[in-house]
C-alpha cells in the first residue's frame, strides 16, 4: 500500500488588472475631466492650499519666532539632560513603582517625554520596556502614561510664556499637568483595565545623561534642533495645512471647524489655537495664544495649555506612536493605538477638570 500525499494550493489567482492600476487609471481620468470642465478650480485648489501652508510653515515658522524657539528648547532640553536632569527624574519613580507594583520600565517613556521628544521616548523606552520583560498591559500603560507629557519642550516653554503674558502663576498647574499624570495615570490602569503587572527593577537601567564634552553636547543640540524643526515638523504642518486649505476651498473646512469649536468649548479649551494643537503643532498653538493671553479667561489657557501638554496632535496618537512602537518591541500597532487614544482621553478629561477647578491657583 502507497503512500499519498495531497498537494494544497494555497496561491491565489491573480487579478487581471491589479487594484492600484484602477484606482490610478480612475484618478487620471478624474484629473483630466477636471482639466476640461473645471480648469480654474484645479488651479484654485492648489493656491489654497499653498496659502494655507505659507500662512503657517513660512509666515511663522520660519520667519517668525516660533521655528527659533523650537530650535532654542531642543538645546535647552539637552543642556539639562546633559546635566543629568532625566536620569534623576527617573530614579525619584523608581521606588514609586515598587508601591504600586509596576515594573520600574513603565515610567521611562513617561519621563523622557517630559524633555519632550515623543518619538525618542518610544525608541528608547520600548525595547527596554521589552528586555525589561513588562508585561502587555504594562506596555499600555506606558504608551497611555507617555500621552500625557508634552511632545516638545518648545511648548512646555510656550505654555509659560501663555501664563506670564496673561498675569497668572503657573507653578500649580505645571506641578499637577505636567508631573501628575506621572503618579496618577500608572496607578489607576494597573488597578483598573490592565492588571497584570508585577514590581520589577532590572539592574542595567538606561542613564539618558551623554558622555559627550559640552559643547560637542550643543552643537549636536543644534543639529538635532534643525533636523526636527524642518525633517519633522515642517512636513507635518505642510501636510496639515494643505489638507485645510484643500477642505476649505470646497467648503467643508467651516463645519468642520464649527464641530471643533464646539467640543473645544465644551471642555474649556480655546477653540482657535486648541484646533491647532490637536490638529498640526502644539507649540505654535501655545505661541499664538501667547499673543492674546491677556484678553483670554484663566480657564481657558489652562485647559489649552494641558491639551497642548501631551501627544497631541491627531497624527502622532494615529499614526507615529503605533509604528515606533510596534517596530520597537511585541506590542502590535492595533494595541499601540488603543493605548494612545485611552491615554489621551484621560488627557482631555484632565483638561475639563483642570480648567474647571485650579482658576482660583493661577491668581
Amino acid at each position: 500500500m502507497s503512500n499519498s500525499s495531497e498537494v494544497v494550493r494555497t496561491d491565489k489567482k491573480k487579478p487581471l488588472i491589479p487594484k492600484e492600476d484602477i484606482r490610478g487609471v480612475i484618478l487620471v481620468f478624474l484629473f483630466v475631466a477636471a482639466l476640461i470642465f473645471i480648469p480654474e478650480h484645479v488651479g484654485g485648489i492648489f493656491q489654497a492650499m499653498f496659502l494655507s501652508v505659507k500662512s503657517v510653515v513660512v509666515d511663522v515658522f520660519i520667519n517668525d519666532i516660533v521655528g527659533m524657539a523650537i530650535m532654542v528648547s531642543v538645546i535647552i532640553g539637552r543642556i539639562m539632560e546633559r546635566l543629568g536632569f532625566t536620569d534623576a527624574l527617573l530614579r525619584i519613580f523608581i521606588p514609586y513603582a515598587r508601591l504600586i507594583k509596576v515594573s520600574s520600565t513603565v515610567f521611562i517613556p513617561g519621563v523622557y517625554n517630559i524633555m519632550g521628544d515623543i518619538n525618542a521616548a518610544g525608541r528608547i523606552g520600548a525595547p527596554v520596556l521589552q528586555k525589561g520583560e513588562a508585561t502587555l498591559d504594562e506596555k499600555k500603560i506606558a504608551i497611555a502614561t507617555m500621552v500625557q507629557a508634552q511632545q516638545s519642550l518648545s511648548t512646555f516653554m510656550m505654555g509659560l510664556i501663555c501664563f506670564a503674558n496673561a498675569g497668572l502663576k503657573s507653578t500649580a498647574v505645571v506641578l499637577v499637568a505636567v508631573f501628575g499624570p506621572l503618579f496618577i495615570v500608572p496607578l489607576i490602569l494597573s488597578k483598573t483595565i490592565w492588571r497584570n503587572t508585577k514590581s520589577v527593577e532590572i539592574d542595567d537601567m538606561p542613564r539618558f545623561t551623554p558622555t559627550t564634552g559640552v559643547l560637542e553636547t550643543v552643537f549636536g543640540a543644534g543639529r538635532e534642533a534643525a533636523s526636527i524643526l524642518f525633517l519633522l515638523i515642517i512636513p507635518a504642518l505642510t501636510v496639515i495645512y494643505a489638507t485645510i486649505g484643500a477642505l476649505d476651498y470646497i467648503g467643508i473646512w467651516t463645519h468642520v471647524q464649527t464641530f471643533l469649536t464646539w467640543g473645544l468649548n465644551a471642555i474649556s479649551v480655546h477653540p482657535a489655537t486648541g484646533s491647532i494643537a490637536v490638529l498640526a503643532a502644539p507649540d505654535y498653538a501655545l505661541a499664538e495664544l501667547g499673543k492674546i493671553a491677556a484678553q483670554v479667561e484663566p480657564r481657558y489657557i489652562i485647559g489649552t495649555f494641558v491639551i497642548a501638554s501631551s501627544g497631541f496632535p491627531l497624527c502622532v496618537i494615529f499614526g507615529q506612536i503605533p509604528a515606533v512602537w510596534s517596530q520597537s518591541c511585541d506590542i502590535s500597532d492595533k494595541e499601540a493605538l488603543k493605548a494612545a487614544v485611552l491615554g489621551i482621553v484621560m488627557r482631555i478629561a484632565t483638561a475639563a477638570l483642570l480648567a474647571a477647578i485650579m482658576v482660583p491657583l493661577v491668581f
